[in-house]
């Protein structure tokens, strides 16, 4: 009796794997003929609409990936910066922290269409030696354009997307790079002056710097080259970041030690941040390319590496790793990969986030204390220090086998080109001191007019002080009376003035 039951156990061993199989087949059969079903069926609807919503010139598929690529990074900023700085920030300073990266998000947009998009890729204003140095800055609306087919500057052919899709993915660029750079200013910078301060930078450094890189201005025309933003997007926010620091001044004495106080927020942005960067680096080539798949793979390996290099890092001189020091190491790796994801390969890659988890590391705990400049997050060393080193590390690493699907010919130092490691030199030098001169003279001209720094009244109690609200409820209880009256007939005198 025992024996036919195993032997029936065994028949029936044996027979699984076939009659899996078979259900498999006829599954995947019924799966592919449904998905074909599918496909035949928006093509369908696709052709019933206008001739004009589907030219002849449009990829539905490039259309697709860049809409999806440009969302990806905009969550990146909201609520992903959102979050991140949120969490590192004193538990006072939640709501003034998020809603630092909210507004800016938010005011970008509105410049980018007013000005900012047109000053960093329409037609240039100003052509030395056939050199372009900046774009005009008119609006990004009239009659179709918005429809029209996309061109990435001057001297560029058309693509298969839409204007208005470019315009959306460079906002979100446009917009994650004043967002990084408040982590310069945070617990303590007067919020009415960030919000003059954000729309004028963005249109007086961003636009110029991406015009230069981006859209075929003079320092691309030399040979400089930034994949996706490591120069315009992290060098322009990190020294940013270092000028409006000084501009500003510092914290109160009391509160210059950094105190995360919720490592949840911290991780939940820091994964949004990550994994936003798969459209961030993903998305510049304008398609779903081979190029942009390498990119995506390139900027999760080096973010794993730099990632691992901080906590031994910490391990090595704190002697144990953490959560914001891993967070910190993921992002210096995104960072540095940005200008090189689609021009370096998987084993460069990966030295590229050693590099990345270490020598920003060196900056943040070596040199910034030094420098004696309150940068509150420490956006100098891991966005600028971090682009700038991507940026150079592209001039010795771009591999001509990679290349080859987006920028043939190009090749690093490593390949015998020592041109690229020396243009990729002066493009840094060039966008950080056009960067900082900009960003103090611009905080200064503010400051004649508004105060760069919150009273230190308000500063000692926060976001209520700040915003007439807090991220938790128990700093209520920490609120002198004093305020909270200031808060109630302030909110008496708005509807008074509501009901006139």
């Amino acid at each position: 009796m025992g024996n036919k039951y195993i032997k029936l156990i065994t028949i029936s061993i044996l027979l699984f794997p076939i009659i899996f199989s078979l259900i498999s087949i006829s599954a995947s059969s019924s799966a592919i003929q449904s998905l074909n079903s599918s496909i035949q069926s928006i093509l369908n609807r696709t052709a019933d609409y206008p001739s004009a919503s589907v030219p002849s010139w449009l990829s539905l598929g490039s259309n697709s990936w860049m809409l999806t690529a440009a969302t990806f990074v905009g969550l990146q900023s909201v609520p992903g910066v959102a979050l991140y700085y949120a969490g590192l920030s004193k538990k006072k300073y939640a709501v003034n922290s998020a809603l630092m990266v909210f507004y800016a998000f938010a005011a970008v947009l509105i410049i980018w269409m007013i000005a900012g998009y047109n000053f960093g890729f329409g037609k240039p204003t100003l052509v030395i030696d056939h050199f372009g140095i900046l774009g005009t800055p008119l609006p990004a609306w009239p009659g179709t354009y918005e429809a029209s087919q996309t061109i990435y500057g001057p001297g560029y052919s058309p693509v298969d997307i839409p204007t208005s899709t470019y315009i959306f993915f460079q906002f979100v660029f446009a917009a994650i790079t004043p967002v990084l750079l408040a982590g310069g200013v945070l617990e303590r910078m007067n919020f009415k002056a960030w919000m003059i301060f954000v729309p004028f930078w963005s249109l007086l450094v961003y636009s110029p710097v991406a015009y230069w890189l981006f859209a075929g201005g003079w320092l691309n025309q030399l040979g400089a080259v930034d994949f996706s933003g490591g120069y315009v997007i992290h060098v322009d926010a990190g020294i940013g970041a270092l000028a409006a620091a000084l501009a500003v001044g510092p914290r109160l004495a009391s509160e210059r030690k950094l105190e995360a106080h919720s490592l949840p927020l911290i991780l939940a942005g820091a994964g949004l941040i990550w994994l936003g960067w798969d459209g961030f680096n993903g998305g510049d080539p304008g398609g779903a390319t081979i190029d942009a798949a390498i990119a995506v793979l390139n900027t999760n390996i080096a973010t794993a590496a730099s990632a691992i290099t901080w906590m031994l890092m910490d391990m090595a001189f704190f002697k144990k790793p953490t959560l914001v020091g891993a967070t910190s190491g993921a992002i210096t790796g995104l960072v540095a990969i940005t200008p090189a994801a689609g021009y370096v390969n998987g084993l460069y890659s990966i030295i590229i986030g050693i590099a990345s988890g270490s020598i920003p590391w060196l900056a943040l705990y070596k040199l910034e204390p030094k420098l004696k400049i309150d940068d509150t997050l420490g956006v100098f060393s891991t966005h600028g220090i971090a682009g700038i080193l991507g940026g150079l590390l592209t001039g010795i690493f771009a591999d001509p086998a990679v290349t080859a699907y987006i920028d043939p010919g190009l090749t690093g130092a490593l390949y015998g080109n020592w041109y690229q490691l020396g243009i990729q030199a002066f493009a840094a030098l060039i966008v950080v001191v056009y960067d900082f001169a900009i960003t103090f003279g611009l905080l200064k001209l503010i400051g004649l007019f508004i105060p760069l720094q919150a009273p230190p009244d308000t500063l000692q109690i926060g976001d209520y002080a700040m915003h007439g609200e807090v991220a938790y409820s128990e700093l209520l209880a920490t609120i002198p009376e004093s305020a909270k009256k200031e808060e109630v007939e302030e909110k008496t005198e708005e509807k008074d003035l509501d009901k006139k």
